[in-house]
């Protein structure tokens, strides 16, 4: 007979409660016991057509290629701009770029930055218990590392190694990384594996382990000057060393990846581990940089064409998403931070207009419940259309009846002047599920339709346009284009590459 006393016995009817109860905790899926960490992965300049995964004959992308075998690969992925540091400021805020005044890439010593009161994604997962890491590429502000904007540090990571915007003077030995304002100092090595590295040290030995987490890694990859650490370029045998380099730098940020996500499995950290993979825009397909794919779709970075702004997308969360399943959900960068919020469980600002929707829904098979359709604005944007906005299968697009004459990066008074007069003309219509390469115009033959997105489309325009803050006028100096070192095979070219 047992000496427990009686007060520590559990009676038969308390002891299969308590049997179903764990037995029932360990079928939910590892993000439902706990918070889950978020590992958020951006590439720069990735095109559509630019992993193997997506349809790519010529890349190889063997550990991503996996992940999205692993995980749910979204087809209808859109970065929340045409370009680099608005896209990222929708990445962190939930909000159309535009209305944030970020509504364009931040040359150096620019005035523009993500202002701090800007509420980001780190900012509320810090807030809720997260530790934070930033690695890579920053391009949130101007005065990077100095007194006068915001940091990322700022901006709720406890922990960064970053640069402002490119590695300087090129991707191979950079020598222009912080790390919690501290100069680094020169690298040895290419800027993804750096980048690498640094998020590997922080996982292993940095972070406060009692904590969920939150990394952010964003490569440099295959954003030009391109850097290829040779036994990558030699892949890809060619009398075009561009090509070579290209496609290589694409295969050494899938092998910066792999190296990310074996660390997840070695510290037992995958089952509870959100990961989300996209890139911040189209691929820049330059007379340097040519070899960049769009899929199927209309035109590169820089423009409002699907081309321009639809990016893979691929989100592994062991017990949530299915192995190897598509879905063609239209989901943008805005949606990353009320995603996350509802991923950890906390809640998303409420004292500001947020763009973006949470995509767990597509998780169950769900359409994505907006309140507002997904929306750009792009006053620079190559081509025509400035302002475009999807609603399910359709897509409207309309140019500004007031530009100012480009003046480079430089920011004016005229422009920021004609970017609040401006207005909406020019319209065109797709329907993407029918037409994904938007060859066909259908504005004239869809009467009802038109004027159905037209009106959301001006309605969404006035209101982003008023929020837009006004920034005092600059000039470019071209500060950062002096340091920037090309590499020998682009300098030795003596006419730019051919598609």
């Amino acid at each position: 007979m047992s000496s427990r006393p009686d007060s520590f016995r559990l009676r038969p009817s308390l002891t299969f409660a308590l049997f179903m109860a764990l037995a029932w905790a360990a079928e939910l899926p590892a993000a439902e016991r706990a918070r889950p960490n978020v590992v958020l992965v951006l590439a720069d300049d990735l095109g559509y057509g630019d992993l193997a995964c997506y349809g790519a004959k010529d890349v190889r992308t063997p550990h991503l290629d996996q992940f999205a075998a692993e995980g749910l690969r979204f087809t209808s992925c859109y970065a929340g701009h045409a370009n680099c540091s608005p896209s990222r400021t929708a990445l962190m805020t939930g909000r159309t770029p535009t209305r944030v005044g970020v509504r364009n890439w931040i040359p150096e010593e620019s005035p523009v930055h993500l202002r701090r009161s800007e509420i980001t994604i780190a900012t509320l997962l810090q807030r809720a218990g997260y530790a934070t890491c930033h690695s890579g590429k920053w391009h949130l502000n101007g005065d990077f590392n100095g007194p006068s904007q915001p940091q990322p540090g700022d901006h709720g990571f406890d922990h960064w190694f970053s640069t402002q915007n490119n590695a300087l003077p090129n991707h191979r030995n950079p020598e222009n990384f912080v790390r919690n304002g501290q100069p680094v100092g020169k690298l040895e090595g290419y800027a993804g594996h750096l980048v690498a590295d640094e998020a590997l040290r922080w996982l292993g030995s940095g972070r406060d382990k009692a904590k969920p987490f939150f990394l952010y890694v964003c490569f440099h990859e295959p954003h030009e000057p391109i850097a290829s650490d040779p036994k990558y370029s030699a892949l890809y045998p060619s009398a075009d060393p561009s090509y070579s380099a290209h496609h290589g730098n694409i295969t050494q940020m899938d092998a910066a990846f792999g190296r990310l996500m074996a660390a997840l499995d070695q510290q037992g950290l995958r089952g509870n581990t959100l990961v989300f993979f996209t890139s911040d825009n189209g691929p820049a397909i330059t007379p340097m940089h040519p070899h960049g794919s769009a899929g199927p779709l209309r035109d590169k970075k820089g423009a409002l064409w699907e081309g321009g702004i639809r990016v893979p997308g691929i989100l592994r969360w062991p017990g949530r998403t299915k192995p190897g399943s598509v879905s063609d959900e239209p989901v943008s960068g805005v949606d990353f931070l009320p995603t996350i919020c509802a991923a950890a469980g906390i809640q998303p600002p409420r004292d500001r207009q947020l763009d973006g929707a949470s995509f767990l829904p597509v998780l169950e098979q769900r359409p994505v419940a907006r309140t507002t359709p997904l929306y750009w604005h792009f006053n620079r944007a190559a081509g025509e259309p400035k302002v475009a906005l999807r609603a399910g299968d359709w897509k409207i697009l309309a140019a500004l009846d007031k530009l100012p004459v480009p003046r480079g990066n430089d920011l004016t008074v005229e422009e920021e002047r004609d970017f609040k007069a401006a207005e909406l003309t020019g319209f065109s219509l797709y329907n993407l599920r029918a037409d994904v390469a938007e060859k066909t115009d259908l504005a004239a033959s869809e009467p009802a339709k038109l004027a159905e997105l037209k009106a959301q489309l001006q309605a969404k325009y006035r209101e982003v346009r008023a929020e837009s803050p006004m920034w005092p006028a600059w000039k470019f100096t071209g500060s950062e284009g002096k340091k920037i070192v090309w590499p020998d095979y682009w300098k030795a070219k003596q006419q730019p590459a051919k598609k």
